[in-house]
């Protein structure tokens, strides 16, 4: 019986690279045939609020309007806590109309760019108010001619309060 050695190289398994090249390709191609671009859903200009309490001091002479919005007790409710100052408003349309007499109206003489809002939300209070807050406060659409008035552009958030409570 004869003992057959084998070589050591004879036992690697050696990849293909062609074929797994071609299968990137072909997804590749496949990903950017099937890419649809959408439009952006909303375009806000909001500012964040910084981590650190100190800060460079802003140059705006207007303060900000200040909106408050709290958590309803029920969370199905079709409204939130609105407060615009001291003020209780009991719809965002109500707070559109706030703004629309505070900064002017919105009309040809009215600057959106003037103003700045400060939203001052909950901790929990669900997200669907804080987009409602920010159509209201950001503009509308002149019902007469079907144009759309901006009211303010700015709008930044209050740092966040934990939830009172336990």
């Amino acid at each position: 019986m004869k003992i057959r050695h084998r070589d050591s190289d004879s036992g690697k398994i050696q990849l293909e690279m062609t074929p797994m090249i071609d299968i990137v390709f072909q997804l590749l191609v496949f990903f950017i045939m099937t890419f649809k671009v959408v439009a952006v859903e909303g375009d806000f200009n909001i500012k964040m609020p910084r981590m650190s309490a100190g800060g460079a001091p802003s140059d705006q002479l207007i303060p900000p309007l200040r909106v408050r919005l709290t958590t309803p007790q029920d969370p199905n409710a079709p409204v939130c806590g609105i407060y615009f100052g001291q003020r209780q408003l009991a719809s965002f349309e109500d707070l559109r109309n706030e703004v629309a007499a505070t900064v002017g109206g919105g009309g040809p003489n009215a600057d959106a760019d003037e103003y700045e809002v400060e939203l001052d939300c909950d901790f929990d209070l669900p997200y669907r108010f804080v987009i409602d807050a920010i159509t209201a406060v950001s503009g509308y659409r002149d019902p007469s001619s079907g144009q759309i008035v901006p009211l303010v552009r700015k709008i930044k958030f209050a740092p966040p309060r934990q939830a009172s409570g336990g």
